[in-house]
C-alpha cells in the first residue's frame, strides 16, 4: 500500500480527480489517503485501474477505479474486481487512526476499541 505522499507525481492529479468523481456520484466526502496498489501504471494514456483507500474520518474503504484516459481528462468508473486480499472496509492508515485516538482521550477517561471481524 502506499501512503497518500507517496503517490507518484504523474498519479496524483488524476487521483484527486477520481476522487472528485466518486464523492459527487455517490453523495460522500472522502479524501484520498494512499493507493492499495505497490505496484502503479507509469503510461497513464491508456487505460488503467487503480485501488484508493479513502476515509471520511468515520469509515476507511478501498475503492477500485477504471481510468479511461479523455481529451479533458478522465471518465471513471467502479470496478468490483480487486484482489480479495484486500478488503474494501478497511482500518484508518495509523496516522488518522492517533489523531482520532487523541482528540478520544481528551474528552475521556478512557477509550474501549472493538476489533470486530478485521474492522476496528
Amino acid at each position: 500500500m502506499l501512503a497518500k505522499e507517496d503517490i507518484p507525481a504523474h498519479l496524483r492529479a488524476p487521483v484527486e480527480a477520481a476522487v472528485d468523481w466518486i464523492n459527487s456520484s455517490f453523495a460522500a466526502n472522502f479524501e484520498v489517503t494512499g493507493l492499495a496498489d505497490k505496484k502503479v501504471p507509469n503510461d497513464i494514456t491508456r487505460d488503467f485501474e487503480l485501488g484508493i483507500v479513502l476515509c471520511d474520518g468515520e469509515i476507511c474503504e478501498r475503492k477500485q477505479v477504471a481510468f479511461e484516459p479523455t481529451e479533458g481528462g478522465y471518465n471513471f468508473a467502479m470496478n468490483d474486481s480487486a484482489e480479495a486480499e484486500i478488503p474494501p472496509l478497511l482500518d484508518p492508515p495509523a496516522g488518522n487512526r492517533v489523531g482520532w485516538l487523541d482528540e478520544q482521550l481528551e474528552k475521556f477517561d478512557f477509550v474501549l476499541l472493538l476489533y470486530y471481524r478485521g474492522l476496528w
